[in-house]
């Protein structure tokens, strides 16, 4: 069985008496029972609790977009393109920050959340991605649109053929969203490319459905 117990940095009134060290928790409680994993000496010591920060986050789903707060340790460190479980009172969200907002209405690609007044956030659990599809004959004059609603790990591959209800069609080209990281293009268009749902801006794809450009 792994060793599931908490570790945190404390000093040790054995080998390290004014650097911490990192100690295991025994005994967690109000005087907690602690050992230091370099020299194995086992004390009792209160463990601080950490300091938090109230942070003001904006969560856009989709074509809409809601406000929340949440406390967060006041040592955290954030970045444009970082994803964070977001605690709302109605559900846990898995979200991907898409701006930072400092002082004076500001941005910045990354922070210490202390100086953050406001965190913008794109949910990416569950999302919705654009289609466009053109005729299996090729004529790219005469397109329509689609959304598929996906996971946000599923994966979309170019050279594939993918299937919703009645629709089907075939990934041509994939344009990344701005803030997805790993992604060496901004567009993949090679066959075997593939990208997360959650980093898909837009989908260009050849349409399959059968009766989709049928005559009157």
């Amino acid at each position: 069985m792994s060793d599931q117990r908490e570790r945190v940095g404390l000093v040790c009134p054995s080998c390290s008496t004014t650097e911490p060290t990192v100690h295991e928790v025994l005994n967690p409680g109000g005087a907690a029972t602690v050992r230091c994993t370099e020299c194995g000496h086992t004390h009792k010591t209160r463990i601080p609790e950490p300091e938090t920060v109230e942070l003001d986050i904006v969560v856009s789903q989709d074509d809409e977009s809601f406000s929340t707060t949440m406390e967060v340790p006041a040592d955290t460190y954030t970045e444009v393109g970082g994803e964070f479980i977001v605690d709302t009172p109605d559900a846990l969200l898995q979200a991907r920050v898409t701006g930072i907002e400092v002082g004076d209405e500001r941005r910045v690609e990354e922070a210490n959340v202390e100086e953050i007044e406001t965190l913008w956030t794109r949910a990416i659990d569950n999302v919705s991605v654009k289609v466009t599809l053109h005729p299996a004959d090729g004529d790219r004059e005469t397109t329509r649109a689609l959304t598929v609603n996906v996971p946000g790990d599923y994966e979309f591959e170019v050279g594939k053929t993918e299937t919703f209800g009645t629709e089907e069609f075939t990934v041509e080209g994939i344009q990344i969203r701005e803030n997805a990281p790993e992604y060496r293009f901004d567009k993949l268009d090679h066959s075997g490319d593939v990208a997360f749902a959650k980093d898909v801006k837009r989908l260009y794809a050849r349409d399959e459905t059968s009766t989709a450009w049928s005559a009157w």
